[in-house]
């Protein structure tokens, strides 16, 4: 007989830490409190929220008996809407570096009805498309969703946001590679002001890693998110008092956004999808991706306008497509979201 596990007490009317949000985490069984909290234009501890559903599905034409694929799988919305749309007919390959996340998504697909025939995961990066299209063959349709999902936002183990404390690890997979506290001691004061100017456009990138690596040199370890985030803040005492919560607030993002760029190699990802997307299209495939700033977006429309002058895609979008008002009151993490989309030739 299963032991019956208490919940978690929390102060106050409603949870605040994440650990605490039991009923958020489990939305099979407390759908009116995810429900309650979608409403109010928050996203539930544990979930993500697809963004621009409709729109995706309108680009990809998606028919029964064709073959998909899902290049960044997270919570599994998208893949779940575009295997719907098959009808029990195709499959759809999905993609994840994210071995924790990954693997509570396909749990939920297979208990939703999508057997190993209709829908395969590969946990690999989606630079690595063509080792996929060599299993699989082409695709009829692809989606790259380029936003971290909301799961690792909120999980303060992570170590994904200025605004919960944690470990200063900012890594897609936990299990391989540097994490942002490794990258900032393996690096010099110059090569951060590099990594903060060119990923993030960060306006005061010279005066943080001054305080930051000060900070290091005088033994500060830099290894949680609120020391990253008490760096940023006092690198910036010469800002208006009028004006500096919203400058520290928009810094941090910034800063923590240039790092994970850095330590996932965003940019080197994203180039090696664009390269090697066209070889694994079939004739008249899809392809939507969806970007969050402004780098991503400038990569995805200069490798389409170039390929479509080149003759490899036939059609692509003229402009970005953005979340509709409503869809951005309901999920206030959409606002930044620019659909672009292609078709292969």
């Amino acid at each position: 007989m299963e032991q019956h596990k208490r919940r978690v007490h929390y102060s106050g009317k409603y949870p605040k830490k994440f650990e605490e949000k039991y009923k958020e985490q489990n939305p099979e069984k407390y759908a009116d409190t995810v429900a309650h909290v979608i409403s109010k234009g928050s996203t539930p501890a544990g979930m993500h929220i697809s963004i621009m559903v409709k729109e995706i599905l309108d680009v990809l034409k998606i028919q029964p008996g064709e073959q998909g694929l899902d290049c960044t799988l997270g919570y599994g919305g998208h893949t779940r809407k575009m295997l719907e749309q098959l009808q029990g007919k195709g499959c759809v390959y999905g993609l994840d570096v994210d071995p924790i996340e990954s693997k509570k998504t396909v749990e939920r697909l297979r208990k939703a009805g999508f057997d190993e025939n209709l829908f395969k995961f590969k946990l690999t990066n989606f630079a690595n498309i063509d080792e996929v299209c060599k299993e699989a063959g082409k695709f009829d349709f692809v989606l790259a969703d380029l936003g971290v999902s909301s799961m690792q936002i909120d999980d303060p183990k992570r170590g994904f946001s200025y605004k919960i404390e944690g470990p200063l690890d900012l890594r897609l997979d936990p299990e391989h590679g540097q994490s942002a506290a490794e990258r900032l001691h393996s690096i010099t004061r110059d090569e951060f002001v590099g990594m903060l100017a060119t990923n993030s456009d960060e306006p005061y990138a010279e005066e943080i890693a001054d305080k930051v690596f000060n900070l290091m040199k005088k033994g500060d370890p830099m290894d949680t998110t609120s020391a990253l985030k008490a760096a940023i803040e006092s690198a910036l005492w010469k800002v208006p008092k009028e004006e500096k919560n919203d400058a520290i607030k928009k810094s941090c993002a910034r800063v923590f956004q240039a790092l994970r760029i850095d330590v996932n190699s965003e940019f080197e990802v994203l180039y090696a999808f664009l390269e090697k997307l066209p070889n694994i299209l079939s004739p008249g495939g899809r392809v939507a991706v969806l970007t969050f700033h402004s780098g991503e977006d400038r990569l995805v429309k200069q490798s389409f306008k170039a390929l479509f002058k080149e003759g490899v895609y036939s059609d692509i979008s003229r402009d970005v497509t953005r979340p509709s008002p409503e869809e951005q009151r309901l999920n206030p993490r959409s606002k930044s979201t620019k659909l672009r989309w292609a078709v292969k030739a």
